[in-house]
């Protein structure tokens, strides 16, 4: 069960959208090799809004993948692809249905 999760809404600068997505894909295999990360999915709410959500077992995993190539790598291209600084909101999974 999950019992901790990430939100982190991204705002994309004008024009770098298609970036923003690109890399949000490029993110799917570097988190499938995360054992702690139960849940991942990278979202486009808008035309330039884009979020990650992701879901863990525990706060050892939440806290592995925080430290990992994923978030290492969102921090690098920030400034080049985010109007603002991602902004990491942690979370406590009250219920969740999972396959």
């Amino acid at each position: 069960m999950v019992k901790f999760a990430l939100w982190v809404p991204l705002h994309a600068k004008p024009g770098k959208e298609k970036e923003v997505e690109e890399f949000l894909l490029a993110g799917l295999p570097l988190v499938q090799a995360e054992a702690g990360t139960t849940a991942w999915f990278a979202l486009r709410l808008g035309p330039s809004m884009f979020g990650i959500f992701d879901a863990f077992p525990d706060e050892a995993g939440r806290n592995a993948h925080l430290c990992g190539k994923v978030a290492e790598a969102l921090m690098a291209k920030a400034p080049d692809l985010f109007a603002k600084p991602p902004s990491i909101e942690k979370l406590d999974v009250l219920a969740a249905k999972l396959p």
